[in-house]
This record gives C-alpha cells, sequence and structure tokens, in this order.
C-alpha cells in the first residue's frame, strides 16, 4: 500500500469525529479528489466515505463499551447530527441497537440459540477450507458471507470452525440466496510465541466475491492473516470467539444471530 492511502486512513481514524469531506481526505493524501477515490477503492474496496462511515460506527461501539456515554453524546462524538441517522445506521451496520449492543457488552455477549436446520427453496452453498499462517498454533474462526466488503450486517450464514496449524478446516455455509457475496472469516489465534502476553491474536481471511446460484456448491478456500492498515473495521456484532462452544453453520435469520464485537481496533 502506497503512502497516500495510509496518510488518508490515517486522516480518517483521527478525524472521524469531524464533518470531513472528500477534498480535505485527499489533501491528506495528496492527490485530486479524483484520482485519490479510484486509488483508494482500489485499495479497500470501499469508498472514502464508506471508509469514515464504518470507523465512525466501530467507534461508537467501543465508546458504548468502555464508556458510560449516552447514546446521544456517543452519536456526536463519532460524527453524527442526528441521534435518528446514527442509531438507524449503527443497527443496520451492527445487528442491534446501540443500547441493545451496551447492555449485552455489559451482561456477556453470547450467541443466541440456533435456528431450525431447514433448506431454502432456492438457495446455494459455499464451502472450502481455512488455513492459519506461519507462526500461529490454534485459532477459533468465524467466517460469514456478507452482502459488502465491510462485515456488517447480518450475513447470509456463518459458521464457527477450530483451525490448527499446518492442518486445513473444513468449513460449510450451507442455504445462501443466490447473488454476490463476500466471504469475510475472523479469527482469535494463539501464536507459538513463548511470552503469554503476545500469543493472542486477531487473524482476518478475505477472498473475492463469490457468486452463488440455485443449487450451486462454491468452494472458496480462505488464507487468514494479520491485520493489515487497509483492512475495514469489523461491524457487525459477531460470536464471541473466546468461549470455546462447537459451531456449525447455520442460515441468519432476525433476531437469531450470534452478537459480539470483537475489543480493540
Amino acid at each position: 500500500m502506497n503512502s497516500a492511502i495510509k496518510s488518508a486512513i490515517a486522516r480518517i481514524w483521527e478525524g472521524y469525529s469531524e464533518p470531513l469531506s472528500l477534498d480535505e481526505i485527499a489533501r491528506s493524501a495528496i492527490l485530486s479528489r479524483f484520482h485519490f477515490s479510484r486509488v483508494f477503492r482500489a485499495a479497500t474496496r470501499v469508498s472514502p466515505g464508506r471508509y469514515l462511515s464504518a470507523v465512525r460506527i466501530y467507534q461508537a461501539k467501543r465508546l458504548l463499551a468502555t464508556t458510560s456515554m449516552s447514546v446521544t453524546d456517543i452519536s456526536l462524538a463519532v460524527g453524527f447530527n442526528s441521534l435518528g441517522s446514527f442509531t438507524n445506521h449503527f443497527t443496520d451496520s451492527v445487528g442491534t441497537s446501540p443500547s441493545r449492543f451496551r447492555r449485552m457488552w455489559t451482561e456477556g455477549i453470547r450467541g443466541t440459540p440456533q435456528p431450525e436446520d431447514r433448506a431454502l427453496p432456492e438457495s446455494g452453498t459455499i464451502t472450502g477450507t481455512v488455513t492459519l499462517p506461519a507462526g500461529y498454533a490454534t485459532a477459533r474462526v468465524y467466517i460469514g458471507a456478507f452482502d459488502t466488503p465491510i462485515i456488517q450486517r447480518r450475513p447470509a450464514a456463518w459458521t464457527v470452525v477450530e483451525a490448527e496449524a499446518g492442518t486445513k478446516a473444513r468449513y460449510c455455509l450451507p442455504d445462501v440466496s443466490p447473488g454476490q457475496w463476500f466471504v469475510r472469516a475472523v479469527a482469535t489465534a494463539d501464536s507459538v510465541d513463548p511470552e503469554p502476553w503476545t500469543r493472542r491474536s486477531l487473524l482476518l481471511g478475505d477472498v473475492d466475491p463469490v457468486t452463488v446460484t440455485d443449487r450451486s456448491t462454491s468452494m472458496v478456500g480462505i488464507a487468514l492473516r494479520p491485520k493489515r492498515t487497509t483492512d475495514l473495521p469489523i461491524l457487525y456484532a459477531i460470536p464471541d470467539l473466546e468461549a470455546h462452544r462447537p459451531g456449525r453453520a447455520v442460515r441468519a435469520e432476525a433476531g437469531r444471530t450470534a452478537e459480539l464485537a470483537p475489543r480493540g481496533r
């Protein structure tokens, strides 16, 4: 990634609470707005505006989890002028309202009951393997099919699998509606480092968009990797990867998906 995009991303993280314009972000990269928009999207897969919006919602999650600020004050602190607009955008991205997210975080966020298995009349399957990078021993991996490059909104299907060094962990996402989906993986991994304070790491995995058709099976291999500067914040409240409970793929249903946001940026 070139230094111009690094500078722009740093400006977004530093000034997310401000009314940042595309021109101002482009100036931080010392590029024209039109050229900047093209190179930014090529590096991050989203527009500068969507990246800024994702950072604002991520920071709102952080404030809800770590402060006693009111939802109204948080909405203003992360750059929203309207509480209603903030609440709608947060709920759409995270999968739950700001107030409920705070309660879940305080009480301990757990996966909700799994829905019953029943195949959709028109659907396909995404299946494949997930592998760990060198230097990591084990990981609990969340894998979901999302409708945007950002890990936001309810996934079409998700699963949690256990991965080990030197092996390929298999996963399966059944009952995925026809369309284009972005398969994303998030993992908390144990490294082989002997020092306990350096063992836990956040790993991510992504692949090119997958087109699902009725009764099709798409094979998708996912190679996990350490987080990059260009990676978008995780917005959707994914299952708790620290709690070692067996996972299996399920269809996402309103109000019935697991909810947790990983701590930290």
